[in-house]
């Protein structure tokens, strides 16, 4: 493995321009943490009730006048998106598509008229890095968001100054400074009264909603500690095709290059890093991790991550994800408690005792959560709830950001740090061309300063 030339000043020098903005906003859950007494001591721990807003959980979002809806970006998760969003409930059409690269515009229209019967007409496709300025343009009243991260920040902005309801994919961004954009386009929605839902799945998913509730109802006491997991098979890459400049590789193979996806520790695992934000009442205040690159082909990420999270009271959570075939899989999280534990495993939400006797189910719904995040998100516009998830999903991305700077330099890194960081990852202008950057990309070396 080469050394590498990245610098911690790098990721964890200070731009003290935005603070710490650890203030939670519409979305997200007030902190359990202001009754602890010693830390570390689980009968120390007071249970605190939370306070957490979701919409009705409806089985279809209710009618009303027609919504339609722009796709800016139409790789197979806006492909989903656009087809969730039509699937969500009655008077609901996509009239713009938008992305980088002409096959992904052509296939999504494609689909949409075959499994749909919904025409986007040619002049409402388009493509280029400035394709989603169009899009927006397009005389829509929802931007989809589903680009490869990197792009997420921007783009969330130009829709939110353009007074658009978002749907947006997580994760928000790959950088401090792409956090601190979107909490500030966050704080400009709610201003205008806009709705945005995030790709988070658990947060519109009925039995983890029913677990969320029994926990806040004290049924496991307070929240001790937790564990909680991604670990999977390898993901897809792309071989370079000569034809291909370097960035449009890169695009195509956004998945193992941090620049563009975060790594998999924000990409994928901030689902499960998003649930105990969601679950606990508040987010870690520091990170110390380890991680390393075994199998992965292309990029220039790790493909596994072990971060211990530490609270301002002295609890842990422990997080594990990996990308390597051939390995003991298992997607879930565990809450210990000071009566019980809630485990999510296998499709099953349930509390049991120490013995592992089962004292509930949460119970599930047959609608997909990919589908209900667009029905809560078409119910809010049309009933006018207020609804932003954008600045709890920064804040859960901002805590998938600190452990892979832990993990890459070795260091332990603060919630502090990351928030007023001047990371910016990747080249500073796109261009669908050869743009240097691949010969200077290098696998991080934990320890290692300076080249």
């Amino acid at each position: 493995m080469s050394r590498n030339n990245f610098s911690r000043r790098k990721f964890l020098t200070g731009a003290a321009a935005v603070g710490a903005a650890s203030a939670m906003g519409v979305g997200t859950l007030a902190s359990c943490s202001g009754g602890a007494g010693t830390s570390g001591a689980a009968g120390a721990y007071d249970f605190k009730k939370r306070d957490y807003k979701l919409p009705p959980m409806l089985e279809t979002a209710p009618d009303g006048p027609v919504l339609k809806a722009g796709i800016i970006g139409c790789g197979g998760r806006g492909s989903g998106a656009a087809i969730n969003f039509l699937d969500a409930g009655p008077n609901l059409s996509v009239v713009a598509l938008g992305d980088v690269f002409q096959d992904r515009v052509d296939s999504l229209q494609e689909k949409l008229k075959n499994e749909k019967g919904v025409e986007v007409p040619d002049e409402n496709c388009f493509v280029g890095f400035d394709a989603f300025e169009k899009v927006i343009d397009a005389g829509v009243d929802i931007v989809i968001l589903a680009t490869p991260p990197k792009f997420r920040a921007d783009h969330f902005e130009a829709a939110v100054k353009a007074r658009k309801h978002v749907f947006m994919e997580k994760p928000v961004a790959v950088d401090s400074a792409g956090i601190r954009q979107v909490i500030a386009a966050a704080k400009m929605a709610d201003s205008q009264g806009l709705k945005v839902v995030t790709g988070t799945q658990r947060r519109h998913q009925h039995n983890y909603v029913n677990l969320w509730n029994e926990i806040n109802n004290n049924a496991i006491g307070n929240i001790v500690s937790a564990n909680v997991y991604w670990n999977g098979g390898k993901l897809w890459h792309r071989d370079n095709n000569p034809s291909w400049s370097e960035m449009e590789w890169m695009i195509r193979d956004w998945v193992n290059w941090t620049w563009l996806s975060g790594d998999h520790i924000v990409e994928q695992h901030v689902h499960n890093l998003d649930v105990a934000s969601w679950f606990i009442g508040e987010h870690p205040v520091k990170a110390v991790g380890f991680g390393s690159r075994q199998r992965r082909v292309t990029g220039d990420q790790y493909d596994n991550f072990s971060i211990d999270y530490i609270y301002e009271d002295g609890r842990h959570v422990h997080s594990m994800c990996r990308q390597i075939n051939g390995c003991a899989n298992g997607v879930y999280e565990i809450f210990h408690g000071t009566k019980a534990i809630a485990i999510t495993s296998g499709g099953k939400n349930q509390i049991v005792d120490a013995a592992g006797n089962q004292l509930f189910e949460a119970q599930g719904s047959e609608t997909s959560p990919y589908v209900q995040e667009h029905i809560n998100l078409v119910t809010c516009i049309r009933q006018n709830i207020p609804f932003n998830e954008a600045e709890a999903t920064a804040e859960s991305n901002l805590v998938a950001i600190m452990g892979r700077v832990s993990a890459y330099t070795g260091k332990e890194v603060t919630y502090d740090e990351m928030m007023n960081s001047d990371m910016k990852l990747g080249p500073t202008t796109y261009i669908m061309g050869d743009i240097g950057y691949i010969e200077t990309a290098q696998v991080p070396v934990p320890g290692t300063l300076e080249r």
